[in-house]
């Protein structure tokens, strides 16, 4: 089944999307720009969710959750905010449907008219912090911390399933705090968060740093990001923490009694991922063949399919592997017995290529007579025949050397991507031929950054925490640099 996938070579567009509808993760719906997640491309988000939402829990966060619809008024009190999602946003304008009196069908009753439309959330600041208002009135009620799951509506123009649809699946952290070094400190925490996730769960390594003035949230004083970058050179946004100072407390009026008896404002931050890291998973690590999943993020890790020409030999197999998959189940690894008997084993080894389960074992009659079982891996291609007696311990060895390997090979090919320019026109012609990352001088202001993204597409994806301070001339204006940027087409 793999074959019939367009190469990457090709057309890395039409390679994405179609992977993502043959290998069943997801597909267009009849709402505009809306996706359906399939079973196993929701499976594989569950993972992600579950996992998430321990960390998050480990750090002292919990789950609450908010209306999906916002009063228009709440958009008008912080200016920057709702600048920023004023031309995405979703409008609901009336309450009632009625039939037709000429027989047209149903229609909206224009006698139910709301007296103030309501907006399909975009993200959840303005009504988190007006209810904060009710939460918060002394230094005993922070901080709180709190993660919403939840799905939001930004309408966009041109979508793409997972990394752009209007409506779409995530997690958003609101949290307050008494002081701002409190709030500065959460910002950092969360986006180290989302960066471990990354690394250690998506085998995907991620660059940490700042959002540029012109990039940051809407609303926010600063943005941490996480960059992580594709197999086709371009760079994709996997996560954001945000500190928002003030700006929603001053705008919603939170205050809180300090220790000194003082009113303050209270500090704020934000954090979200959303299934743009499905995304990011299938188009950082998948080939030709299909998908390459991580074995922490597989649904089904190991699959084990019996080749056999009668019902008797289909028995005696299963009755040889039963215990078999009882150890590797114990030993929490997610396992498929394929009984299936109306397809072939070469149309099962093909589907579960396409579908990048990390862990495929094939046994044959002949294999019971030896003792053995064929062992292929998903990332590298290759298969080797070991004795089935304690092979449950070598797959799970196999399983953390496949996770191990995927982030290498991302990790090798990011490294290898990553370019030093000082010269604006030799950058120019690399952001054409090569892709990438790029690490280059900037003058800091929003004029030259515009500039940048007006000749080349491209835009300052962050300005890397671990950046050393390095005296330099913006490529662009010859202007005094203090560091370099990280600068890349994007998604």
């Amino acid at each position: 089944m793999g074959k019939f996938l367009t190469s990457r070579s090709e057309d890395y567009s039409q390679w994405y999307n179609e992977l993502v509808v043959k290998a069943g993760l997801a597909e267009q719906s009849a709402v505009r720009g809306c996706m359906v997640i399939k079973p196993y491309g929701y499976a594989i988000w569950e993972k992600m969710q579950r996992q998430l939402d321990n960390m998050f829990k480990e750090t002292g966060h919990y789950n609450a959750y908010f209306p999906l619809l916002i009063p228009k008024s709440f958009f008008s009190r912080e200016a920057d905010h709702v600048e920023g999602f004023a031309k995405e946003c979703a409008v609901v304008t009336h309450y009632r449907l009625k039939n037709d009196p000429n027989g047209a069908g149903v229609v909206v009753d224009p006698a139910a008219k709301l007296e103030e439309e309501y907006i399909i959330r975009p993200t959840s600041e303005t009504i988190i912090w007006n209810t904060y208002k009710n939460w918060i009135q002394s230094y005993r009620d922070l901080p709180i911390l709190c993660n919403q799951w939840a799905n939001v509506m930004r309408w966009e123009m041109r979508t793409r399933i997972f990394l752009r649809t209007a409506e779409f699946l995530w997690q958003e952290g609101h949290t307050a705090h008494a002081t701002k070094e409190e709030a500065i400190e959460e910002t950092m925490k969360m986006i180290h968060v989302y960066e471990q996730f990354a690394r250690e769960w998506m085998a995907m390594p991620v660059i940490m740093g700042h959002k540029s003035d012109n990039e940051r949230f809407a609303g926010a004083l600063d943005t941490c990001t996480i960059e992580a970058l594709m197999q086709d050179g371009k760079a994709l946004q996997a996560g954001t923490s945000h500190f928002l100072g003030q700006n929603f407390a001053k705008a919603f009026d939170v205050q809180f009694t300090d220790k000194s008896g003082k009113l303050e404002y209270v500090w704020a931050t934000s954090w979200g991922v959303s299934t743009r890291l499905m995304g990011a998973l299938i188009m950082a690590h998948s080939d030709d063949n299909g998908l390459v999943l991580p074995p922490k993020l597989a649904p089904i890790q190991v699959v084990i399919v019996p080749i056999f020409k009668k019902s008797e030999g289909l028995q005696k197999i299963s009755e040889r592997v039963d215990p078999l998959i009882a150890k590797l189940k114990a030993m929490g690894v997610s396992v498929k017995f394929d009984d299936d008997d109306t397809q072939k084993p070469g149309w099962k080894f093909a589907e579960y290529e396409l579908k990048g389960v990390p862990v495929r074992l094939a046994i044959g009659e002949r294999d019971l007579e030896n003792g053995t079982i064929e062992v292929a891996r998903r990332d590298t291609l290759t298969k080797e025949t070991l004795p089935i007696e304690g092979v449950e311990e070598k797959i799970v060895t196999l399983l953390d050397e496949i996770q191990q390997n995927i982030y290498k090979k991302a990790y090798d090919f990011r490294e290898s991507m990553i370019t030093k320019v000082d010269d604006y026109e030799e950058f120019k012609k690399l952001i054409e031929t090569k892709g990438g990352f790029f690490l280059c001088h900037w003058d800091g202001t929003t004029e030259t950054e515009e500039q940048i993204k007006a000749d080349t597409k491209a835009t300052i994806r962050c300005i890397p925490f671990d950046g050393e301070e390095e005296e330099g001339k913006c490529m662009v204006t010859g202007k005094p640099s203090h560091r370099r940027v990280l600068i890349a087409k994007a998604y």
